[in-house]
């Protein structure tokens, strides 16, 4: 028996028994080849249940590196449907890629997708639980059929912060051709209605900014911000992450 089990062994007796004199010295041997055996027993029983664990591992699917190969390269195709503006073809083409690569990390990332490009297509709301405007009311017509860009967001929001005065720069040079754009936030976690109203003000941000109800994050599918939507003619037609914007493409749905 190695050192290091039988110290072990004699720990483990010194914690579990009371002392034992000398001349019981041949029983005490008796017991450590006992609890040496003992310990054996349970060393091939945490090995066996550890094997097995591999094994049921290694068969439940999980992506191996060519599966996520296939995945990066089929959600590849996805995204360039996506962004040619192929919005039917791009939910089979998803639909298709969850099927087969839903096991996948690419599939994980891909799931906001399905949320984005389901809702397109939709008509545009007929309420937009808008509880309260911080400015330009006057300025939008929700009703209208005029395109309109909706942005989600929240102060508290280290991506929305970058995001939302950009949007700034996109209103200025639209608006004049008859774009509409509108901030929703729904004061949530640390936000306060000062603290928007601060933002706005210290970011010089003139776009319409109002406070919505949840149900109009709900209706756009939206699980994540900063998040953008363009509506037209009454129905949905993007959605998306506002990055994913340019004037060039801004112009292209007006």
């Amino acid at each position: 028996m190695s050192l290091k089990r039988t110290l072990f062994v004699l720990l483990l007796l010194a914690v579990t028994a009371p002392l034992v004199p000398v001349a019981q010295a041949q029983d005490v041997s008796q017991r450590i080849e006992a609890l040496e055996k003992r310990i054996e027993t349970l060393e091939k029983t945490l090995a066996q249940r550890l094997s097995a664990i591999e094994q049921r591992l290694s068969q439940s699917g999980q992506p191996n590196a060519e599966l996520e190969r296939q995945a990066q390269t089929a959600y590849a195709e996805v995204t360039r449907l996506r962004n040619s503006g192929d919005y039917e073809q791009a939910k089979v083409k998803l639909a298709d890629f969850i099927k087969k690569y839903g096991s996948t990390s690419t599939a994980r990332r891909a799931r906001k997708d399905v949320q984005e490009l389901a809702v397109i297509g939709k008509a545009a709301p007929t309420d937009w639980g808008i509880e309260k405007w911080y400015q330009g009311e006057a300025d939008v017509d929700l009703a209208s059929d005029k395109p309109t860009l909706i942005v989600f967001w929240e102060v508290w929001c280290p991506h929305c912060k970058r995001e939302v005065p950009k949007l700034e720069q996109v209103y200025s040079e639209l608006k004049g051709e008859g774009l509409q754009m509108v901030g929703l936030t729904q004061i949530t976690k640390s936000a306060t209605e000062q603290k928007v109203e601060d933002f706005i003000e210290q970011q010089k941000v003139s776009y319409p900014m109002a406070k919505s109800k949840g149900a109009t994050n709900s209706y756009f599918n939206v699980s994540g911000i900063p998040a953008a939507a363009m509506v037209k003619d009454g129905k949905i037609i993007w959605r998306g992450h506002p990055a994913q914007l340019s004037t060039a493409k801004l112009r292209d749905w007006m």
